[in-house]
Formats: C-alpha cells, structure tokens, sequence
C-alpha cells in the first residue's frame, strides 16, 4: 500500500488531538506506521502507558475565580506557555520532507517546548536556525567519549538550553510489530552522527553474550555521566528514570532534572507504566525538583492527570508524528492548540486556575502498574 501525500489543510473531521492518529495512518507507509506506533516485544508497556491514565478520574470543583488563571511554567530556563514540549523523535522525514524543522516551527508558534533528537534526519545547526524559541538537544552516549563531547559542544554552539540525556535504553529491544511489517532505518548515517567514524567491534571470546558482554559493553555508566554533568555549561535532565533509587543518585550527582519514562513502551517490555511512577518519584526527589513524563499521552485531560500526579510537564511523542505526517508543520501546531484547550478546558471544570492548583486532592482512583 503507498502512502497518500500531506495534505496542505486541516481535515474538519479532526477535533480533538488524538484524531490524529488514526486520521494519519492513511498518509504513513505501513512498515512506518509500524515502527512509530509500536513498542517493544509484546507491547505491555505500550499498552499500560495508555491504560493507566483511564484508571484516574478527575472531581469537577464549583464557583472557582479564574481572574488570575494561568498556564506558564518555567523548566531550568525554559519559559513555556504551556507544559507541554514535542518529545524528541528520531528520523522524522521518515513522516514528513520537513523533518524536525516542522515540529521546531510548530512549537514556536505555539509556547510549547522542543526536544531536538541526536537521531534526527536534519542537523542539529539546522534545526536550531529554525526558530529563535528556546530548544533542548537529546543526547545518547556514543561509544567514544571524543564523540559525545562533539555533539555536546555542537549543542551548546547552536543556542540549545538544556541536555536530555537518554538513560533508559543501554540496548534497543526490536520491535517485534515493526520486523513482522519489514521496516528498516534508511542505510544514511543519522546527520549528527554523520562525521564520526564507526565504532570498533567488539571482540567476544567463546562463550560470552552479544548481549551482555558485547553490547553492554558500550553502555554508558554513572562515571560517564558524572564525566558529562562536568563537561557541559548547559543543565543536564535525565530522561528514562523509574527507581527512586536512581532518581535521588541522579539529583545527588547533579542532574538538573528528570524524565519520568519507558521509551514511550519502546524499552524494557513489561516494566510499569509512567504514569503509575510519578507520585514515588515526586515524593524522593521533593516538591521543588524539576520533573517531567512522558509515554501515553492523547489528550489536555492526560496532561491534567500527569500534573496532577506530580509532574512539571508532559513530552509528546507518537501524536507529534502523527500530526507531522498528516499536515506537516501546520498539523503538529494545530494538535498542540487542541492540547491546550483541552488542557484549559479540563481545568476550568476541575476548579484549579493555575498550574499549581493542580494536585493529588484533583483525582480520584488509583494507577498501580
């Protein structure tokens, strides 16, 4: 099946922001569709990122004065007019011949936040020229420390306001959705990637795993995080963070900030929702500490449930390819509004016109897993 065109519209049948998803499968190739809209091995994690969020239900509140209602928030820097930032996502003309530079113009136009990827199909120069709003550049680990430090110093030459370390991932479980449908990478070298040279293969004697002794071996460790935090003159905010324990190590060696997540169900399979980590991870790292989260995220309403549950803001991922596919830049900032107004509706009825006034006694239900 080939995949239909962007459109230059928005199509009338969307109205609210998860619309997207199913309005945009048309317009994705489907070994595509299959790598942005699955998670690893049997997608448990996938799925109980979606479902924790219908596990909360949200108490309306009566007679609330909305005089001084307000949506800002600052994140290590960062002003935003809502709390909510494009997560970042890889090989984006995979979706679209725009690529980042839409979804960056997108979260211009709209006071959300963006998240440059190291896997991205454009520079991270490009991407950065693309609007004068403040971005935050994702980094991986390379196997050569020379390597990380390129892209560090490239980010912080290119005007980015904060490092989002990806810690989650020491080894990419496949997709197994994705193999079934014969999805590959396109065979070019990633754009920020593209000057290193390729890494040196690990010699296993017999015996030893591909796994454990072969690609582990190139995993980053708390050293080479120390290593980074001392390097960059930029905040450092870890993403992928689920144990207390590592939260409070991480806060206590330095990290500015972290990111609640599970690769968007892309990683361990079978490990607990994001939703369902907040409030123990809010309750070690303190009221003050930045913290945010991503993985299941469709609507204003999960962004109220996510707030209200202990996080700072929300990263959207999959709905931001969804929307870049179907009508490129204009899509990703029309499903931001939509966002924000689902978020300011949801709040008018909850009776909480700040952010702040967005909390635990909100909710009702429990999310365990």
């Amino acid at each position: 099946m080939t995949a239909l065109p962007p459109l230059d519209h928005i199509p009338a049948d969307i109205l609210s922001a998860a619309d997207y998803e199913q309005r945009a499968a048309d317009h994705i190739a489907p070994p595509t569709l299959a790598w942005l809209a699955g998670g690893s091995g049997d997608e448990h994690t996938l799925r109980a990122n979606r479902s924790a969020f219908h596990d909360l239900r949200i108490v309306p509140r009566l007679l609330t004065d909305f005089s001084k209602a307000c949506t800002r928030v600052h994140l290590l820097g960062t002003p935003l007019g809502h709390p909510i930032l494009l997560a970042p996502l890889g090989h984006q003309r995979l979706l679209h011949a725009d690529g980042e530079t839409a979804c960056a113009r997108a979260a211009a136009a709209t006071g959300c936040g963006f998240v440059c990827s190291t896997l991205s199909s454009l520079s991270l120069e490009d991407i950065a020229a693309a609007t004068d709003e403040p971005k935050w550049f994702q980094l991986y680990f390379q196997p050569r420390r020379n390597d990380t430090l390129a892209l560090l110093r490239r980010a912080e030459a290119a005007g980015y306001r904060a490092i989002v370390v990806t810690l989650d991932t020491p080894v990419q479980p496949l997709s197994r959705r994705a193999q079934r449908a014969g999805f590959r990478f396109p065979g070019d070298t990633p754009a920020n990637l593209a000057a290193f040279a390729p890494p040196l293969q690990v010699a296993l004697e017999p015996g030893q795993s591909i796994v454990l002794h072969g690609m582990m071996s190139e995993a980053p460790h708390w050293d080479d995080l120390a290593w980074l935090i001392e390097q960059s003159r930029l905040p450092i905010v870890a993403k992928g963070v689920s144990h207390p324990d590592d939260a409070r190590r991480l806060r206590d060696l330095g990290v500015a900030g972290q990111i609640v997540s599970n690769h968007g169900g892309r990683a361990l399979d079978g490990s607990p929702s994001t939703l369902s980590r907040l409030p123990v991870l809010r309750a070690a790292l303190g009221q003050a500490y930045p913290l945010l989260v991503d993985g299941g995220v469709r609507s204003g309403t999960d962004i109220f449930k996510a707030l209200a549950w202990g996080a700072d803001a929300v990263l959207v991922g999959r709905l931001q390819g969804y929307a870049l596919a179907l009508v490129g830049a204009l899509g990703v900032a029309h499903m931001l509004k939509l966002l924000r107004d689902e978020l300011e509706l949801c709040m008018a009825q909850a009776g909480t016109p700040t952010l702040a006034d967005i909390t635990a006694d909100c909710l009702v239900g429990d999310v365990t897993c």
